[in-house]
């Protein structure tokens, strides 16, 4: 059973009209890059959840399931890219509603790629997860991780700081909650040894009404990387340093050791090269030379239908921005997959 991943509606990032801010955005960009005290990596993942139902479907004809799951899909998308991902991003139910399915994991594995699996807790209480009301199932699922062994990105119950999933809504009304759930899995899984889980806490780019990225992390022993997930939304395209300075900076306050990854980031259309020009500024500038802490970059291709619109996320919305991609994504800055170092069985993911 295929997990879809939702996305945000598209009214949570404010626009970054007002001169102060703008000063102050354009202040954090020029630190950027000294942030956290690192030079740009020789390599990062890179990646992408790649829809084909309603998006290959639309683009090209046809039927068109899903990575991991239909290879055409899988395939089609790296034909457009020019290059093999290191990462795959997929979703799966969780623990109580289906076990873990190493079939699919190995499907990315076989290509090369390391698995980036998003899982939520759909309308479970947190409480009852913190309490262990869903233990047997848990258990039985951090069995199933340990016996497959091999290392992959787990991103569970991502986007908390918004009220948009379930889990999201229980921590703005107490954070606390989802902490404690957050250790109780974490703890199960070690106590049952899956060390092969890299944890990703991945909250959103913080907004207005966001809940405070603080309240939120469940320390420094239960994360491996830091995430965020952000996107070129906005009635006007907005550069992605005034979109993620602020929350990069903030994470790394918080958490000043943690590998960062972007879980899900796209573009819609505006002008004719609008586009193409967010992608090439986001990947040939931004990332390489003035976000260090990054060290893995996961792209939403998925023409979603949501709040009433069909939403141009994939990197095949115009011959421009595929162009774009693939010409950014071409650098040996991002890795090509099945060229990446075997992890070892029952290890971590670490940075490239």
């Amino acid at each position: 059973m295929q997990d879809a991943v939702r996305i945000r509606p598209p009214s949570r990032i404010p626009a970054l009209a007002a001169a102060a801010a703008a000063a102050i955005f354009a202040l954090q960009a020029a630190g950027a890059a000294s942030a956290g005290g690192e030079r740009a990596s020789r390599s990062i993942f890179w990646g992408a959840y790649i829809e084909g139902a309603q998006t290959y479907s639309h683009l090209y004809g046809g039927s068109w399931g899903g990575g991991p799951w239909d290879s055409r899909t899988w395939n089609k998308f790296e034909s457009n890219a020019g290059k093999k991902v290191s990462i795959q991003h997929y979703g799966q139910p969780p623990p109580w509603e289906q076990g873990f399915v190493a079939q699919t994991a190995n499907l990315v594995t076989g290509r090369g790629a390391v698995p980036l699996m998003s899982m939520g807790s759909r309308n479970a209480s947190l409480a009852d997860v913190a309490t262990g009301v869903y233990d047997d199932s848990l258990t039985t699922w951090a069995h199933a991780v340990k016996a497959w062994g091999k290392p992959f990105f787990f991103r569970w119950n991502w986007e908390m700081n918004g009220p948009w999933f379930a889990w999201g809504a229980q921590a703005a009304r107490d954070p606390g909650t989802f902490v404690a759930a957050w250790r109780h899995f974490h703890d199960l899984t070690n106590r049952v040894g899956a060390s092969n889980i890299t944890w990703v806490w991945c909250p959103n780019l913080e907004y207005g009404a966001s809940t405070p990225y603080e309240q939120l992390y469940p320390g420094h022993s239960y994360v491996d990387w830091t995430c965020l997930d952000g996107y070129n939304q906005e009635s006007t395209s907005v550069g992605f340093a005034r979109l993620y300075t602020r929350s990069y900076k903030h994470l790394l306050e918080i958490a000043p050791t943690k590998p960062i990854m972007i879980g899900e980031i796209a573009s819609r259309e505006y002008g004719a090269t609008d586009k193409a020009a967010w992608i090439t500024d986001t990947l040939s500038t931004q990332l390489p030379k003035k976000f260090p802490r990054i060290k893995a970059v996961v792209w939403f291709n998925w023409r979603i239908y949501e709040i009433g619109s069909w939403w141009d996320w994939p990197i095949e919305s115009s011959s421009a921005a595929r162009t774009a991609f693939a010409k950014a994504i071409s650098s040996p800055y991002y890795a090509t997959g099945g060229k990446i170092p075997r992890l070892p069985r029952l290890s971590k993911v670490k940075p490239l």
